[in-house]
């Protein structure tokens, strides 16, 4: 599914937005909750990931295949590694098969587990086989995919010893094992994080608890980039929200200051308000805490005529697609003059914004939202619009609520 989007007559932006439970802490709690029984959740993401997890997990088949979802590959490569009496065979759709996963593999290796690759070393689909671990201290690099690190924070307090890891050398995306850890905490689990080492203590079962998941902040970020880009006095209004909020990319509140957003913070919701012009002065940002909010910053850079120097994306090479190179290449054909290196993006002022480009997605969820709120500046094409499934089910209906039209390319 092709879409044009555009405006018909631009004007101040006033709506209220609900958006689905966090697929972050969704995901994490359907593995825990498969671990502890005891556990209601509410407010569950409806996205296609958190989907593609539910099944996984309620599946007797030996083959599970769980498409594009990363989070899912990953935490389920720990659940299935340290859950006795089940054997699979773990895959995914072919970019998944070459998204790589040796790191993860390597530690529960060294614990105990049974893994082999079924094709390429390094890379799903992975044979899972049941076996009990014994072993409580595994090393890991702390500067890889936090997910690594939170699948196996998720089921350290199932084994016999509880678990002790070791984060070798600098740890990147502290905000998404923090949110690991403090739903641990909500559990009852008891968990030490002092320097590079974090420790989980073995427990077998916790107190009957309903848990209600925090709406997802990598969505907010759309509808910041929209108010950003819209007139002064537009606002959206997004539920449901909290100020001590679990989430890294919860920092969006701060960032788009910049850009003359202001966030107000009520009892569970947020107020997002165009309150001034954007800022043009350089926009210099590490995200290595929030890379997911990478591609939406960009775009609103590039919108507000604003340059900037984005760093700490090292880990944006190995999501759905190359999300630098991708972000190049697209900005490139609306007019930017952008340039990227393994892990940082620099994007100069730009005057004018290209009609009628097509964007191509890449498969990748966040490209296709991260590009729709251009269509408040130019008509835009987005191709392959359909994967917003994967995190978001109804954006493109949200998109038409605050004003965007959508139609489908024939």
């Amino acid at each position: 599914m092709d879409l044009l989007l555009y405006v018909l007559k631009h004007k101040k932006i006033s709506q209220n937005i609900t958006i689905s439970g966090s697929k972050s802490e969704s995901n994490r709690l359907l593995i825990l909750q498969k671990l502890f029984p005891e556990i209601s959740i509410e407010n569950l993401s409806d996205s296609d990931d958190s989907v593609h997890m539910q099944h996984a997990l309620s599946t007797e088949k030996e083959l599970v295949d769980i498409g594009h979802a990363g989070t899912a590959m990953r935490f389920l490569t720990s659940y299935f590694a340290t859950t006795e009496g089940r054997n699979v065979i773990l895959t995914g759709s072919e970019r998944m098969q070459n998204r790589p996963i040796k790191i993860l593999v390597d530690a529960l290796q060294d614990l105990g587990a049974k893994i082999e690759y079924q094709d390429k070393i390094g890379y799903p689909p992975l044979k899972i086989s049941s076996t009990k671990i014994t072993k409580e201290k595994v090393q890991i690099h702390g500067n890889v995919s936090s997910q690594y690190i939170s699948s196996l924070l998720l089921v350290a307090s199932k084994l016999e010893n509880g678990l002790t890891i070791e984060l070798l050398g600098e740890i990147t995306s502290i905000p998404y094992i923090e949110m690991t850890l403090s739903l641990l905490h909500q559990l009852g689990i008891e968990t030490k994080f002092e320097g590079n080492f974090i420790q989980v203590f073995p427990k077998k079962s916790v107190q009957n608890q309903t848990i209600v998941v925090e709406s997802d902040w990598s969505s907010a970020s759309y509808f910041y980039s929209i108010v950003a880009i819209s007139e002064i006095g537009s606002e959206i209004i997004l539920s449901a929200y909290k100020n001590n909020s679990l989430q890294g990319d919860s920092c969006l509140a701060t960032i788009y200051q910049h850009f003359g957003v202001e966030t107000v913070f009520q009892e569970n919701s947020i107020t997002l308000k165009k309150i001034k012009e954007s800022s043009k002065e350089l926009l210099e940002i590490d995200l290595k805490n929030a890379p997911d909010i990478a591609q939406t910053i960009a775009v609103t850079c590039f919108a507000e005529g604003i340059a900037c120097n984005l760093t700490g994306l090292h880990t944006l090479k190995i999501k759905e697609t190359d999300r630098l190179e991708a972000l190049h290449d697209e900005l490139t054909k609306l007019g930017a003059t952008i340039s990227v290196s393994d892990k940082s993006l620099h994007l100069e002022k730009s005057a004018e914004i290209k009609k009628n480009i097509q964007i191509k997605t890449y498969n990748d969820h966040r490209m296709a939202m991260a590009f729709a709120p251009l269509a408040l500046k130019v008509p835009i094409k987005i191709l392959d619009a359909e994967v917003v499934t994967k995190s978001y089910q109804k954006f493109w209906d949200d998109m038409q609520l605050i004003g965007i039209e959508v139609d489908e390319l024939v």
